[in-house]
């Protein structure tokens, strides 16, 4: 089955080295700061040192991919075209600010069912949009990382075989806990992800054992 999302970038899948590890980024309240149902990229705020961060770890190798739900499309808030336009000048920016070329951008466009689970296989917490960007972008997904403001992103990376970050920003208000949602580090600055993620690339699993606790 297809999934119903925006085609990775292939001027970056290019240059990429097949099998490398990614980071896989939710968009709102991780990358940019959340705006419900924006399109508008003048309203268009990058967390802050997001982007030096992302230079930093794709010179270390890591591939760049941008996962979200964008449900606004399927509640008739918002099209797809206008969705592009906001992709554009989110990629723009990266591009120009800090030399950032992401490898994919990915979009599921649906709506969840009726008790808030995902009804495609596309959205959030389920995996589909990271595996079809792995087989896409030839990445390795047992070195990869999630990272995301939701429970929904980290139970997503885990789902995939990714390790998780929980980009703790405000964005989960429910705590809906089961070992699938809980992420291997909790941080609340793109400072701490960069540490965590470049101390080693693909540290042992010992390493990733520290305890999470909502607060």
């Amino acid at each position: 089955m297809a999934l119903n999302s925006h085609q990775p970038a292939l001027g970056a899948r290019q240059c990429r080295r097949p099998w490398s590890p990614a980071l896989f980024l939710d968009k709102d309240g991780t990358l940019i700061e959340n705006v419900h149902y924006n399109v508008d990229p003048t309203l268009l705020r990058f967390m802050p040192g997001a982007g030096a961060t992302l230079a930093r770890l794709s010179a270390a190798g890591f591939a760049l991919v941008v996962v979200t739900n964008q449900s606004g499309v399927g509640r008739g808030l918002f099209t797809r075209e206008s969705f592009d336009r906001l992709e554009q000048a989110l990629c723009q920016h990266l591009r120009e600010s800090h030399g950032v070329e992401l490898d994919g951008v990915l979009m599921c466009p649906h709506l969840p069912d009726v008790i808030g689970n995902p009804a495609c296989h596309c959205r959030k917490p389920a995996a589909g949009l990271l595996l079809q960007a792995a087989t896409m972008l030839k990445l390795d997904l047992t070195r990869s990382w999630m990272v995301g403001d939701t429970l929904d992103d980290v139970e997503a990376g885990h789902r995939a075989g990714c390790r998780s970050l929980l980009f703790d920003s405000g964005g989960e208000t429910v705590w809906r806990m089961s070992p699938l949602r809980a992420p291997e580090h909790r941080v609340r600055q793109w400072s701490e992800l960069e540490a965590l993620l470049l101390r080693r690339k693909d540290p042992p699993a010992a390493e990733l054992a520290s305890a999470f606790q909502p607060d």
